[in-house]
């Protein structure tokens, strides 16, 4: 009996792990891609190998925003017992180029013409979409010395992932 019910939830992790696995290559495929503005940082893990620290200018945009104590917003998402752990979408301005810039929290209203939602997670007082570090080969960091841009494929629901860097005129770093 035991090993029965071992084997079903099992199974049922593994169709659960595979399901996730199938929506993000979804989301690989499908979500339409967006530069955000990186302010890089580019620290070296002895545990993690190499890495560059994320940072994004659209985060530094959006939080004064968030701090506003008149905002609806505010109090939904940064009530005293839940400003370290608040999630939540807002809505960015997209230019030609797909480089995306602050324009308003997400108050559930659909974005408008070259307007999209990015989901973001606080933790710890910071700010973060998708990830807060891009790991790379050990010894291949010069590389990365010219990023500017993080590129991310964003689905419908406004979920983010980052899919590469990219120069100050969004070319590929090679």
């Amino acid at each position: 009996m035991r090993s029965a019910v071992a084997i079903v939830a099992c199974v049922a992790v593994l169709a659960l792990v595979n399901l996730s696995i199938a929506g993000k290559e979804r989301q690989l495929e499908n979500g339409r891609i967006v530069y955000l503005e990186l302010a890089p940082v580019d620290p070296r893990s002895l545990m993690q190998g190499d890495y560059m620290a994320l940072r994004f200018r659209i985060a530094n945009d959006a939080l004064p925003a968030m701090q506003r104590t008149d905002s609806p917003s505010k109090r939904r998402l940064f009530g005293p017992s839940n400003l370290a752990a608040a999630d939540g979408r807002i809505v960015a301005l997209l230019d030609p180029r797909s480089i995306a810039s602050y324009r308003r929290l997400d108050e559930g209203t659909p974005p408008g013409a070259n307007e999209i939602l990015l989901r973001y997670r606080v933790r710890e007082g910071t700010l973060k979409f998708a990830t807060n570090a891009f790991f790379f080969q050990e010894g291949t960091g010069k590389r990365y010395e010219r990023a500017r841009y993080g590129e991310f494929r964003v689905a419908t629901d406004g979920e983010v992932l980052l899919t590469g860097l990219r120069g100050p005129e969004l070319e590929p770093l090679r």
